[in-house]
């Protein structure tokens, strides 16, 4: 029987093996080097994209900023020119009130009764002065109630001195000034309303 030697034919195949075993690593490798560049770039890509997207936000985010800051401006502007219109409004409703006032005191004031002086304060009137009984200063605090430019009148002070014999009461009444003509207030309550119209 011939001999054969298979040793060659063993070698060779396994020879063979590794270098296709070398040829598979190196192709896992390149795999592995292509899928790993891969993923870099794509998540590359996305942070650079996500940072674009960062720097429109906060581009939007500063020039909204500077128009909610010329926004309070224009509302300060509003609240300055309202506070004006207000002021302008009262100024034109009390332009006739001193006027009227002045008249009311002298066609309130009855016979027996003298003014010595008026201080106002806001919208209340401190009225001293001398009366020749205080039956004379009631009539006035009914005269000065039923004005329609005075109200609540209220008696401070009564009291007898001797310095002149033909007045000899001298007294101190506050009343409130009231404008008819200014405009009503909406929160004013309705008793008031009605009070003031009475």
């Amino acid at each position: 029987m011939a001999k054969i030697n298979l040793l060659p034919w063993r070698a060779d195949r396994r020879k063979r093996r590794q270098q296709q075993f070398q040829g598979m690593l190196a192709g896992a490798a390149i795999g592995a080097v292509v899928i790993v560049f891969g993923i870099v770039t794509y998540f590359g890509q996305r942070i650079e994209d996500q940072n674009g997207r960062n720097a429109y936000l906060e581009q939007q985010i500063t020039e909204v900023n500077a128009q909610i800051a010329e926004i309070d401006a224009l509302d300060a502007k509003k609240r300055s020119l309202l506070a004006r219109k207000e002021v302008i409004e009262r100024l034109q409703a009390n332009r006739s009130q001193m006027v009227h006032l002045f008249d009311q005191l002298v066609r309130t004031i009855p016979e027996g009764v003298r003014l010595t002086s008026i201080k106002q304060e806001g919208q209340v009137l401190t009225l001293d002065g001398q009366a020749q009984s205080s039956a004379r200063v009631s009539a006035y605090m009914r005269n000065l109630d039923a004005s329609g430019w005075l109200r609540r009148s209220d008696l401070q002070i009564i009291e007898q001195r001797g310095n002149d014999r033909g007045l000899p009461f001298a007294f101190s009444l506050k009343v409130n000034l009231v404008n008819p003509n200014a405009p009503a207030d909406p929160n004013a309550p309705a008793d008031a309303a009605a009070q003031g119209g009475a």
